[in-house]
């Protein structure tokens, strides 16, 4: 269970948003949606512990986020609006190394495995600088198919891709969700999947 309770975001002199409450059990998407400027990225960062509200409390299983600490980071995987590729390394040594900071260690085969998922089969030891924005972002969601982590947070994870991998992707939420998980997403792209909304900005 992830629990938000008045929560308040200030960046500079602005306050981006406040009394910020809500709550997700297992099996829960939520789409947080607004106008840019209006906090989206700034409340996955501080729901990933990478950013301090201003006011207001996070909890997962009931216990503080901050309390929890390492044993909280280990259930979450996020997922920014830029992919985090290394240019100079290759699509396998990207999916092995990102998914090695989050403290999950995966062998040559299960990142060939995941990057064919993703559609790039055949791509695996070409340098990520040679890849198109779209495959770039298919080597940073492959860890979606690694990370056996409970919650997911997604900023903006259909950005470059075509159809075909979009739909992909939002089978993988929803296997996510079908197992119980949690999944809190941006995107400025229709979702063909149950979910509840958060506006920001209105």
């Amino acid at each position: 269970m992830l629990e938000v309770t008045q929560l308040e975001c200030v960046r500079g002199d602005r306050r981006l948003f406040s009394d910020l409450s809500f709550a997700l059990g297992p099996g829960e998407l939520l789409q947080v949606r607004g106008p840019n400027g209006a906090g989206k990225t700034s409340l996955l960062r501080m729901l990933c512990g990478l950013m301090l509200p201003a006011h207001g409390e996070i909890r997962w299983n009931g216990s503080s986020i901050k309390e929890l600490g390492e044993n909280y980071y280990r259930d979450v995987t996020y997922l920014g609006h830029l992919p985090a590729v290394k240019d100079e390394l290759t699509a396998e040594e990207n999916l092995r190394i990102s998914s090695g900071l989050d403290g999950i260690e995966i062998e040559r085969q299960e990142a060939y495995a995941a990057l064919k998922t993703m559609g790039l089969q055949g791509r695996e030891t070409l340098s990520a600088k040679v890849l198109s924005a779209g495959q770039r972002r298919r080597v940073a969601l492959g860890r979606l198919l690694v990370c056996g982590t409970a919650l997911w947070v997604l900023d903006e994870p259909l950005t470059a891709l075509d159809r075909s991998a979009a739909g992909l992707v939002q089978s993988l939420i929803a296997g996510h969700l079908e197992k119980g998980g949690v999944a809190v997403l941006t995107t400025h792209h229709d979702l063909h999947l149950q979910s509840r909304h958060l506006e920001l900005g209105t």
